[in-house]
């Protein structure tokens, strides 16, 4: 167990804004930072972090909460995990209460297979490293320095059968997660290992975990692929990794582009060579997923392909995508017979950056020019400026659609409304199947989203979270408020006496509650309120950050979405919902009064309406007398909140 002592350090040091900046291009955003979400598929940033709090809030996801909580939700790392993460960021020293061997029977199956994961390189790493392997020096020989080699973790799988099967046994690994991990295929009675006598490449997430793997062979031979990868399994998703994802991310941000290849080798000998912002998409088309998890770290891409038409044309499928996802796409194809491997091999870094910075060309420059041939024929050329519309209408950007039409026009020499006419009915197209596609799909769910919008809104729900609201930004505040004793005289009138007191906020909100004995319904909105109101009676200072650390990861969650939210958010048209509470940022005393106004008179009119349903003979008369007397008092707190009964 990691001790208090550590974690409490993790805490003080820890910085939410630059461990989540590891993982998601955050920019200046007031006081805190925006970025777009890693959680989701979106094009307008709505993913904050507040430094000042030290939390984060997911709005397109609806997730949040503090640093551990981002790398247990973006990373899957359990608690421990997370500590252990944060401290080697900060160079925090990790001192453990007890040095337990690392259980392999981990509850979460998903850890399991990241620990396999995990053994597996290092198991490769050690047999790339001893003398006996000939992939090692493979590996040199196609120009790769050991540094880079150690830096992405290459290793080798030895050709026996069930080598590493056998040394993963050794270690207790179950065979269900083997299995599961892809490393080891079971076929009938046969243990065979998937990646035997090939040089590995492991596959890693933004964090540095190894997701899965890839394996070449060094053998030629029409019979053996040259390479294979790990399975689909619940860690590794081919279409949603990009390879050199870690190794390549810090340099992305930096240059503000990524360079995307197509294979492995091709990232390995750009780092090589000192060019460091690029990633691979392992051999497979691009996808959605790919896309976005590019546009966390840089909005600027440049395709790289090998220049036969099979790399153009997977360009070209690339290029829309991008277009589609907002961001900014050149593609640049190398010279016949060449890569980028070999390429960057011959030429080094200066000038094979000269070349890509000379060669690159937005989508328009590169389709008219790939198919500058088919310009001559009529016909032929109508197709083409078809293919550049259709390719504009992805641009979510008008105004960019507007740049890309304009310098269509010059190069092509047709009229701009012309191909604004064009543009229009592709879009038009786009739209229809687009929204025939959605009506197919979501019919089911466009009802359920009906019933769900005529369903009554929870008031006193809306109220506890007020409550809970006021006390996490003011509890500690003193306010001077009018308070009314409101009681029965004999005869049934409502008697009232007005008393100027000073008291701090959580005080007037505890003693007022407990006064009328109301209690929060909301089983999260009870505990948070039960640890406030003890924490400001034991304690002279509310710090909001230690507050949310100590708390569990739901609570943490919910008290981090109360205050991330600007007042915008946080408010939703209450006056809409029949409550009316005075925004934050108003008069506070006046905001706590009339928030506990609100939950008494709330809750008599819940009252009157169980009294008015009780259909006895006996005692009419006493409740009647009693629904009389809680409408009387709901009249007085009504003219308090300047409302009509």
């Amino acid at each position: 167990m990691i001790s208090k002592e550590t974690i409490d350090k993790v805490f003080e040091l820890a910085r939410v804004e630059e461990v989540i900046a590891d993982f998601v291009v955050l920019k200046k955003s007031g006081a805190n930072y925006k970025g777009l979400s890693p959680f989701t598929n979106e094009k307008t940033p709505s993913f904050i972090v507040s430094p000042a709090k030290q939390i984060w809030k997911d709005f397109s996801s609806g997730k949040g909460g503090n640093v551990i909580a981002f790398l247990m939700e973006h990373e899957h790392f359990n608690y421990p995990e997370s500590i252990k993460y944060i401290a080697n960021k900060y160079n925090i020293e990790i001192v453990e209460t007890n040095n337990f061997p690392e259980n392999i029977e981990k509850k979460n199956e998903i850890e399991s297979l990241f620990i396999i994961n995990k053994f597996a390189v290092s198991s490769f790493k050690e047999n790339l490293n001893k003398e006996v392997s000939d992939s090692l020096e493979y590996l040199m020989n196609r120009g790769l320095s050991k540094k880079i080699i150690d830096d992405f973790d290459l290793g080798f799988c030895l050709p026996n059968r069930s080598s590493f099967y056998q040394s993963a046994k050794t270690k207790g690994f179950k065979d269900s997660y083997l299995e599961k991990t892809g490393l080891i295929i079971f076929n009938e009675e046969k243990v065979i290992d998937r990646f035997r006598d090939r040089v590995i490449f492991p596959i890693k997430s933004l964090s540095g975990r190894v997701l899965g793997f890839g394996g070449r062979t060094t053998i030629s031979s029409k019979k053996t692929a040259k390479y294979i990868n790990s399975p689909e399994s619940e860690i590794y998703n081919k279409s949603k990794i990009l390879y050199g994802i870690y190794e390549s991310r810090q340099s992305i941000v930096k240059d503000d582009l990524c360079i995307l290849v197509e294979g492995y080798m091709d990232v390995l000998q750009f780092h090589e060579n000192g060019i460091k912002n690029v990633l691979a998409s392992s051999g497979t088309s691009l996808t959605e997923d790919q896309i976005t998890l590019i546009s966390r770290l840089t909005s600027n891409i440049v395709l790289l392909f090998d220049g036969d038409t099979a790399g153009v044309n997977a360009a070209l499928r690339s290029t829309d995508m991008i277009l589609e996802k907002g961001l900014n796409v050149k593609i640049c194809s190398f010279p016949e017979g060449e890569d980028p491997d070999s390429y960057v091999k011959d030429n080094k870094k200066d000038k094979t950056l000269d070349f890509i910075n000379n060669n690159s060309k937005d989508f328009i420059e590169f389709k008219l020019s790939f198919y500058n041939e088919d310009l001559k024929d009529e016909d032929k050329k109508v197709d083409v400026i078809k293919s550049v519309i259709k390719s504009i209408s992805k641009i979510p950007d008008r105004l960019k659609q507007e740049v890309y039409i304009k310098k269509c026009s010059q190069i092509i020499d047709i009229d701009e409304s012309t191909l604004f006419n064009s543009l229009n009915s592709t879009e038009k197209n786009n739209s229809r199947i687009t929204r025939n596609r959605r009506i197919s799909k979501n019919n089911d769910l466009s009802i359920v989203k009906k019933e769900k919008n005529i369903k009554p809104h929870n008031y006193f729900y809306e109220l506890e979270k007020q409550i809970i609201t006021i006390l996490l930004k003011y509890g500690e505040n003193e306010i001077t408020y009018e308070d009314t004793i409101l009681s029965h005289s004999e005869n049934g009138d409502i008697k009232e006496e007005k008393k100027n007191i000073k008291s701090k906020v959580f005080e007037k909100i505890f003693l007022d509650l407990q006064q009328d004995e109301i209690e929060l319904a909301h089983p999260p909105f009870q505990k948070i309120y039960k640890k406030l109101i003890e924490l400001y009676n034991n304690q002279n200072k509310f710090v909001f950050e230690k507050f949310v650390n100590e708390l569990d990861s739901d609570l943490s969650k919910i008290a981090s979405d109360i205050l991330i939210f600007d007042e915008k958010y946080s408010l939703h048209d209450w006056e809409k919902r029949n409550i009316y509470v005075k925004k934050i940022g108003s008069e506070l005393s006046q905001l706590v009064n009339e928030t506990l106004l609100n939950m008494r008179r709330y809750l008599i009119d819940e009252r009157i309406k169980k009294l008015q349903e009780i259909n006895i003979d006996k005692n009419k008369d006493e409740l009647l007398q009693e629904v009389m007397r809680y409408s009387r008092l709901k009249k007085v707190l009504s003219s308090k909140l300047n409302r009509v009964v």
